[in-house]
């Protein structure tokens, strides 16, 4: 091997380390994809879940609008309500005993 023939080898691999660094850390390289590819997943992630809600609040939606059992059921317990021929009897609560 001649010295020219050296000097493009060392050359070369110096060119090819240089490509592969630069590959790898460049704003659109390997390291990039990789953060990319985990924040595509929590964005799915993310996209389920709330597909996951919507779905639960049209059904809630579609209760409220033709569910009047569950409507009066909200009432009473959100709202302490109670039915038109019904009595609420309260007992006296007992003291405490003393120590």
């Amino acid at each position: 091997m001649t010295k020219t023939q050296g000097f493009l080898i060392s050359f070369a691999s110096l060119l090819l380390a240089a490509l592969l660094f630069f590959i790898i850390v460049s704003e659109h390289g390997l390291a990039d994809l990789v953060f990319l590819r985990q924040e595509r997943g929590k964005l799915v992630e993310k996209a389920e879940q709330l597909t996951r809600e919507n779905h639960s609040i049209s059904v809630e939606i579609d209760r409220l609008k033709n569910d009047p059992k569950y409507i009066e059921n909200i009432a009473r317990k959100e709202l302490g309500m109670i039915g038109k021929d019904e009595v609420i009897l309260k007992t006296p609560s007992q003291p405490e005993p003393k120590k």
